[in-house]
Order: structure tokens, then C-alpha cells, then sequence
């Protein structure tokens, strides 16, 4: 890496310099190592800079870059700054564009035509399945899926979205090599295997309360349409929603039950504008580059991954369960195998977590399976 890049790179991690602030400075030094040697009484005297954003930068010295690239390096990370061919088109239109983007995994994805899926950490088997189904759809089309790496609806979008071949960018909140939370580090593992990592924070920065906005104006800065499965009144996935109109972007929300909170921030989307996602159809009409499907299709579960720990005949049972409830009795016919048999196999599908009873002894392919 240069010693201009260095410099410029080691600007970025000074505290308080935004993209806004940045960009007055090397307008006013020309080059990032001249913002480092130029003098304090000059760089205060800069629109937007306090004299106190000047010691700052004074007293960030370039080994700084060179530690922060090193750390990227050390984690397999590409560093993309604006100028840089990878820097995403998208990123250039927004109000405040991040000067500096880590990157692990396949940074080709950032110019390809994305759709944010986001929602509450705390959701409803509904959401689970119209998430699920959406991102399978979209990602099967050509989509990118993008989304926060949460838990919750987040780690549904992305794992949707490789479950069915396609691929995901998961933004992160902190630094690359920090998992937060904890419990996703298959998830975080695999999007930086199969997808894109991305943040812009050094690695190993730990998330804070303010880290998560910024997060999620990056969430929609990237993608053309962003979507709320299913949100609270309140919900950070509202304020991906609201940096995404602040941006210009399309927002769409998926309507749910007027008497559930889970769905109170979708439906007052719904209410004041935002277009109602009810089928696949809805969300592709945004991306005129892939053919649309001829038969529309209203959102369907999509079937995870049956465990390995599935005897043959168990599979094979499990295939001709859906969404729809369906009585045993019906089951042992279309299976061709007697009730006591198919009972049976049930019991171990159930424990298995693959399906779900509910009343009158009707079966059905569980959401979460």
C-alpha cells in the first residue's frame, strides 16, 4: 500500500472526521499526507473543522493507517476507498457516504443489483416464513439480498438467500473479526465464505449504540429497494426504512395482522406510502435485468435443509409435508405405508424439529426446521 493511500486511510480513523469533513480537507490540502503536514492554525481555520477535530488529526499519525491495513490484511479483508472501481456506484448518491469500506469475501457482489431485507430480532413464525420465502425467491432471480447480520429476521434473509443458491452482503456494526452476536459465527463464517462481509469500521472495533445507524443507512445505501418483513413501531428496521427515503430509495414493507405489534411498524409503512410486498412479483418489478417469472407465485415457505440425522423413509415423509396442516390418515395414503408406520415416523420428525402438531392431530412442515 502507498504512502498516500496510508495517509488517507489513516484520516479515517481520526475521531469525528465524516465524510463531509474529509472531503473539505483534501480539497483544501490536495493530497491526504498534505492534510497531515499542513498546520493546526491552518486545518482549524478549514469550514467544518474545530480546532479541536485539528489537534485530532495532528495527533493521528500514519502509522496508524499502516496498523489498520495490516489488521485487514492479517483477516484475508480488502480495503476499498472512493476511487477505487469497487466502491459501490450506489454509495456516491447518498448523503453521507462512508470514506472507507472493509471488505471480506466476494467484493464483486457490491456492483450487482441488491435488495435490503430487513426486520425485528424478536419475530413471528409469519415473518420467518414471508422472510425465508422472499429472500429464496429474490436470490433464485439474481438478487443480491442484503441485510444487518442480526439475529432474528436478519440471519433468516441471509441464510434464505445461500440456502437457495443464490448469495447475500452481510453490513456488520463493527469491525471484521469482532462476531456480534455471538451465536452467529456460522452465519458470519459462511456469508464471508459464500457472500460479502462488509463494514466501515476497522477491524476489530466493537459495536456501540451508535454504530447500528450507521450501519443501516449503509444497509439501504447499497441496495436499490429495501423491505421490512416485520417490525415493531420503533424498530431498527424503521430507521433502515428511513434512511432509505432519505436516500431516494424505494421502501416496501410486507403487511401483517392489524392486532399484532410485530407488524405495527410494516402496516403504518403500508399506510403512509410504502408499497406492499405480497408476492416475489412485487419486489422483482424493481429489477427489470432479470427475466420475471411468468407464473406469479404468493410467498410460499421455503424448505430449509432437512438435518442430516434423517433415516430414508423419514425424508421421504417429510417431503410430502407443507405449510398446510394435513391428518395422518391422509399422509399414510399418499405415503402408501400403514398408519401405525406413519405415526411413528412422525413422532421422530416431530422431536426432530422437522414438523409440528397442532389440534385435531394435523401435521405440518415446521418454519423454523
Amino acid at each position: 500500500m502507498d504512502d498516500e493511500r496510508v495517509a488517507y486511510l489513516a484520516l479515517t480513523q481520526v475521531p469525528g472526521m465524516g465524510a463531509v469533513r474529509l472531503k473539505t480537507l483534501l480539497s483544501a490540502c490536495h493530497t491526504a499526507l498534505g492534510a497531515h503536514s499542513a498546520p493546526i492554525a491552518f486545518l482549524g481555520s478549514l469550514p467544518g473543522l474545530s480546532k479541536a477535530l485539528a489537534s485530532a488529526i495532528k495527533a493521528t499519525p500514519l502509522v496508524t493507517g499502516r496498523k489498520t491495513a495490516e489488521a485487514a490484511d492479517r483477516l484475508g479483508a480488502q480495503i476499498i476507498i472512493p476511487g477505487d472501481a469497487d466502491y459501490p456506484l450506489l454509495l456516491h448518491h447518498i448523503p453521507d457516504p462512508p470514506p472507507v469500506l472493509f471488505t471480506l469475501g466476494n467484493r464483486s457482489l457490491l456492483s450487482r443489483p441488491a435488495a435490503a431485507l430487513v426486520g425485528s430480532r424478536d419475530h413471528s413464525s409469519y415473518g420467518a416464513v414471508a422472510c425465508r420465502s422472499l429472500a429464496a425467491a429474490v436470490a433464485q432471480a439474481g438478487v443480491v439480498v442484503v441485510s444487518g447480520m442480526a439475529r432474528g429476521l436478519d440471519a433468516v434473509a441471509h441464510t434464505a438467500a445461500l440456502d437457495a443458491g443464490g448469495t447475500t452482503i452481510g453490513v456488520l456494526g463493527n469491525g471484521l473479526g469482532v462476531i456480534y452476536p455471538a451465536a452467529n459465527r456460522g452465519l458470519y463464517e459462511r456469508v464471508g465464505r459464500e457472500g460479502l462481509l462488509v463494514t466501515e469500521f476497522p477491524p476489530g472495533e466493537r459495536p456501540s449504540v451508535g454504530s447500528f445507524p450507521r450501519r443501516n443507512r449503509l444497509i439501504s445505501g447499497i441496495s436499490r429497494v429495501t423491505v421490512v418483513i416485520e417490525a415493531r413501531v420503533g424498530s431498527g428496521a424503521l430507521i433502515t426504512a428511513g434512511a432509505a427515503l432519505d436516500q431516494g430509495r424505494e421502501v416496501m414493507a410486507v403487511p401483517g395482522n392489524i392486532t399484532s405489534d410485530l407488524s405495527a411498524g410494516c402496516n403504518r409503512l403500508i399506510r403512509d406510502g410504502a408499497a406492499p410486498v405480497l408476492e416475489p412479483a412485487d419486489l422483482l418489478q424493481h429489477f427489470p435485468e432479470f427475466a420475471a417469472s411468468p407464473k406469479k407465485a404468493a410467498l410460499q415457505p421455503a424448505r430449509p435443509p432437512l438435518p442430516d440425522t434423517l433415516s430414508q423413509e423419514e425424508r421421504e415423509l417429510a417431503g410430502l409435508l407443507g405449510p398446510n396442516p394435513i391428518h395422518p390418515d391422509e399422509l399414510a395414503e399418499r405415503f402408501k405405508r400403514p398408519i401405525g408406520e406413519v405415526l411413528a415416523l412422525l413422532g421422530g420428525l416431530e422431536i426432530a424439529g422437522v414438523v409440528e402438531q397442532g389440534a385435531g392431530r394435523l401435521f405440518r412442515r415446521s418454519v423454523s426446521s
